[in-house]
């Protein structure tokens, strides 16, 4: 209870610590780029000292011993460019593919020069040569370090994320399956009670037809109630003939639709079998086609059609209605969303889960354009 109380403080403190630990992490680092940046400053003047010292040697035949020529071997990783007063060059620790000629010298020297400020080298006060040199390759791999830490913890925070996120799908699905079964299990008691009152009214003075009509609304609430049990739990589907049962779903809409929308289906003229479940299926029809009607007001024209392709089985549903914008073509299978006044949000959600989720198919706005319409695709396997 008090975690759960507390869960919105702790996360902003794990956050804020990380954050912290982060910038401790980057600031050291930083610091000690420029710690090894100035040793090696050091190190380049030391061998432009050693290099003095053995020119003093050369001309004045003085035995400095071998600490200068130690001085000068040991520059082994850093790459340098001596640039000698007469324009001559002095390479050290640079491959020699890079000098094809005196141009590229030239580039590498002014990159050394952004890299690090030039060592004038002086014998009696004048300066005989310009040391060049770059950073080492130690150095510039801990310079690229701050990139690859901010890379790991971009993917350590992706998997948090996306495991975060597929946790809170797994308990709103589970949300979803309990209520879909309570409201199965809730609409079935007072169903039996009107199958039963129904059997004692026709054995009553009742008018037939009021008794027909009543059957149909208690058959339309038990298709609503096996819905319901289905989309809970998961549905076994069957070998259907998928175009008799969205010509059934069809005409059972059109006949209850307003005679503004103008209703058209084409379809193959052979059957094509399809595991499906039926009571699913033609509900993932009535909320494309409840949806369609909803987006053109209750008048224009709704089009379904079905075009059998190799393996597989194409279901389109077009209407004439205001369009959606593309950027909301995923976004419409969310829960939740909706651009109507009233509205759950939940119809075309419920219809990609029976579709992906149920029938191992696809589902996606193929076309739409504002103010002209919408072409929604259903993609199902060929039963074999």
């Amino acid at each position: 209870m008090i975690l759960s109380k507390h869960s919105n403080l702790f996360r902003w403190i794990i956050i804020t610590a990380s954050f912290t630990i982060v910038s401790l992490i980057l600031w050291k680092t930083f610091e000690f780029f420029q710690h090894f940046k100035e040793e090696e400053r050091i190190k380049m003047e030391n061998w432009s000292f050693a290099q003095t010292d053995l020119l003093k040697t050369t001309n004045l035949d003085i035995d400095l011993g071998n600490l200068p020529l130690k001085v000068i071997t040991s520059n082994k990783t850093t790459p340098m460019i001596m640039v000698t007063e007469d324009g001559n060059y002095d390479f050290n620790n640079i491959d020699e593919s890079k000098l094809t000629d005196s141009i590229a010298v030239q580039k590498l020297i002014a990159k050394f020069q952004e890299e690090n400020n030039p060592i004038k080298v002086k014998l009696d006060g004048r300066i005989i040569s310009t040391i060049y040199y770059g950073n080492s390759p130690l150095l510039n791999k801990l310079k690229y370090y701050p990139l690859a830490l901010f890379l790991i913890i971009f993917l350590f925070a992706a998997v948090i994320y996306f495991f975060y996120r597929s946790s809170k799908i797994a308990t709103q699905n589970k949300l979803w399956s309990g209520m879909a079964k309570e409201t199965a299990h809730q609409i079935g008691t007072p169903l039996s009670s009107l199958i039963g009152w129904t059997e004692i009214l026709k054995t009553e003075n009742v008018n037939p037809d009021y008794i027909v009509e009543i059957e149909k609304d208690i058959d339309r609430l038990q298709t609503i109630t096996e819905r319901f049990s289905k989309i809970g739990s998961v549905p076994v589907l069957e070998t259907l003939d998928i175009v008799s049962e969205t010509i059934h779903s069809f005409d059972y809409l059109k006949a209850r639709a307003s005679k503004l929308v103008e209703f058209e289906i084409t379809t193959p003229s052979l059957e094509i079998p399809v595991n499906l479940n039926k009571q699913l299926y033609s509900w993932v029809i009535e909320n494309l086609v409840k949806n369609a009607i909803d987006a053109m007001k209750g008048r224009g024209k709704l089009i379904i059609e079905i075009l059998q392709l190799e393996n597989d089985v194409m279901v389109k549903v077009t209407d004439s209605g205001k369009g959606i914008a593309k950027k909301d073509f995923n976004r419409i299978f969310e829960p939740g969303f909706t651009t109507k006044k009233r509205g759950w949000g939940l119809g075309l959600s419920l219809t990609k889960r029976i579709i992906e989720d149920f029938h191992n198919g696809k589902i996606k706005v193929l076309h739409s354009e504002i103010g002209k319409g919408t072409t929604i695709q259903i993609n199902l396997k060929q039963a074999s």
